[in-house]
């Protein structure tokens, strides 16, 4: 790791990011709070990517750089900031800087904030009946074999953790 400063800053934020997020499963009232940091972080990763470019595995460490993916995957309110960053970490899965399955949410994430169908099946919404559902995904046939490129589970089995951890509060 040649910046711990860098991953401090984003171990900081991301628990931040990260505990707000869990406070607002047990009271609804903190939506505001959760918007705030959703605001508040996209500004200062702004300030950070474009000072350090991606922060990789040899420049932050491991769970530093997924964390900054983390805080990225949720800038909804800027998109074009997601789709830059997505195309940074693109150019380093060759090497082995980023997470292939970090690429693959933030993928899915844009599509879906832009209105298109998710390709590796990671995005999920809640339906009217409160049942969780997978947003639409392109060529459903295909998304366990593009998922097993990104060195990801199943969707079967995606889906069934991602059920059970919502049903008993672990996201």
């Amino acid at each position: 790791m040649r910046n711990r400063k860098l991953a401090n800053t984003i171990l900081q934020m991301a628990k931040a990011d990260q505990e707000i997020r869990k406070a607002f499963l047990k009271d609804a009232s903190l939506y505001r709070e959760v918007e705030k940091i959703d605001v508040s972080n996209p500004k200062k990763m702004k300030i950070l990517v474009k000072k350090f470019g991606w922060p990789t595995i040899s420049l932050v460490g491991k769970k530093a750089s997924h964390f900054a993916w983390l805080l990225v995957q949720h800038a909804d309110m800027d998109v074009e900031f997601q789709e830059h960053c997505l195309a940074l970490m693109k150019k380093e899965v060759e090497s082995g800087e980023v997470s292939k399955a970090d690429i693959a949410y933030l993928t899915d994430r844009v599509l879906v904030n832009k209105g298109k169908k998710q390709i590796y099946g990671t995005q999920f919404y809640r339906n009217k009946a409160g049942k969780l559902v997978s947003k639409p995904i392109k060529d459903v046939a295909n998304t366990d074999r593009r998922r097993r490129e990104m060195d990801m589970e199943s969707f079967g089995l995606y889906s069934k953790k991602l059920t059970n951890s919502i049903m008993v509060g672990k996201l």
